[in-house]
């Protein structure tokens, strides 16, 4: 009877059924749980500028995000300067990346989710 405190006489066959469950109950309390993915997910970022074959900026060009996952499309009107800004885009996603001025479009850029970077600068080139 090893592991059992023997108090007087024997324990019997119940009652040392009674112990060992004792023991599985205060298990619990005694085991720490498991940590359930405890990483804190920081939001990305993409930013950067429109610019022409000359690589001057394009004011007002139209830059768009969209999601691989739920394939919304969000949009962007370019500063004066070309630049543009998307912010809290999730890390588990692929995104797609373009812009378009004046019936013309620059290159699709992609943003996996396998790129564990937080921050994106991508310039968009539009040929005029």
């Amino acid at each position: 009877m090893t592991g059992l405190i023997r108090i007087g006489r024997p324990l019997g066959r119940l009652a040392r059924g009674v112990a060992f469950a004792g023991c599985l109950a205060a298990l619990p309390l005694a085991v720490p749980a498991p940590r359930l993915m405890a990483q804190t997910q920081v939001d990305r970022v993409v930013q950067g500028k429109v610019v022409d074959k000359s690589d001057a900026a394009v004011k007002g060009a139209t830059v768009f995000l969209k999601d691989g996952h739920t394939l919304a499309v969000k949009s962007y009107i370019a500063a004066d300067d070309g630049s543009y800004h998307f912010g809290q885009l999730a890390q588990n996603t692929d995104y797609e990346l373009w812009a378009e001025s004046d019936g013309k479009k620059s290159a699709v850029k992609n943003i996996s989710s396998f790129d564990t970077r937080n921050q994106f600068n991508i310039n968009l080139k539009i040929e005029k």
